[in-house]
């Protein structure tokens, strides 16, 4: 099992982008940049200001939240769009250092961003990155940028944090805040974290990042976060010196331990589709470019519905 992030592996990926003609389960990684292409560059436009609207605008680029607050009709403005920001959140923190199939989470989270990464820059995006919760930071930020080098220097830092460090509060919280404050609008923001905690605590930075901004959650799990194995009594940690006993041999109690992480899923769901985000489910024992693949091809098919 991967037991940390490899800078090599990481850049290796961007050859799998262009693999067109090799195994199969390269192919999957050069239609997963094809698929970031025609999902997240939209209308090619990108949002400039809101003002009221004017007979003759198109109805389908009314701003409803600015109407339903101030009462007057208003609309979106769009300017054309030349370049377009992919900014990858990617957590860190020592929840992440977790796994018990295939590889740990923070080794899955660095593969996603990793692949996300430069399916963004062969569509010459500008890639940029808030990594959080590791040893070396507790906040580093990348600005948008051009080219391969800014994206070597992501991942770099993505492989050479080390241990997690010890974080107050809630990190996913004040990274999406910070976000809102740093990535420019009309991009596109992938949010790669576990998620576990209550959802309703992050709706409200969620909606503000969303407002102007595209949002992808990238829910990376383990099979043991839902259903936890029958090993006796365990003594769980939370990273804060306070420690736990669990007897993972009642099976009633593992059962309302996978209830519960069913419910906070379904909530994710929930949240997720109020605030007109989408959530790709990563399972840490599934290939990585499978998964964003299939899930950006569910988002394809959904959005094309709708038309």
């Amino acid at each position: 099992m991967a037991d940390e992030v490899r800078l090599d592996e990481l850049l290796e990926l961007r050859h799998q982008a262009h693999a067109l003609g090799l195994a199969a389960h390269h192919r999957v990684v050069s239609v997963m940049s094809g698929l970031y292409a025609s999902v997240f560059r939209g209308r090619g436009m990108e949002f400039e200001e809101t003002r009221r609207y004017q007979e003759g605008d198109e109805i389908r680029h009314m701003d409803w939240r600015v109407t339903a607050r101030t009462g007057v009709p208003h609309l979106k403005l769009f300017v054309e769009e030349r370049e377009r920001a992919a900014v990858l959140c990617i957590d860190a923190s020592r929840p992440m250092q977790f796994g018990t199939r295939g590889t740990l989470k923070s080794v899955q989270a660095a593969r996603a961003a990793a692949l996300l990464g430069w399916a963004a820059s062969l569509c010459q995006d500008r890639v940029g990155a808030l990594i959080f919760g590791g040893a070396a930071s507790e906040f580093q930020f990348f600005r948008p940028t051009r080219g391969r080098r800014a994206l070597w220097r992501m991942l770099s830092a993505l492989a050479h944090d080390g241990a997690a460090g010890a974080m107050r509060g809630d990190p996913l919280r004040e990274a999406l805040e910070r976000l809102d404050r740093l990535t420019p609008t009309g991009g596109v923001v992938f949010v790669i974290a576990d998620f576990d905690r209550d959802p309703s605590m992050l709706e409200v930075p969620l909606g503000r990042l969303r407002q102007r901004r595209e949002v992808v959650l990238v829910a990376v799990s383990d099979v043991a976060d839902r259903s936890l194995p029958d090993l006796g009594p365990i003594a769980f940690g939370d990273g804060a010196g306070h420690r736990v006993w669990v007897d993972t041999a009642n099976a009633a109690g593992r059962e309302r331990y996978r209830e519960g992480w069913d419910q906070q899923r379904t909530a994710l769901a929930q949240l997720a589709a109020r605030l007109g985000l989408y959530l790709i489910p990563v399972w840490t024992h599934e290939e990585i470019h499978q998964s964003l693949a299939a899930g950006l091809r569910r988002r394809t098919r959904q959005q094309a519905g709708r038309r």
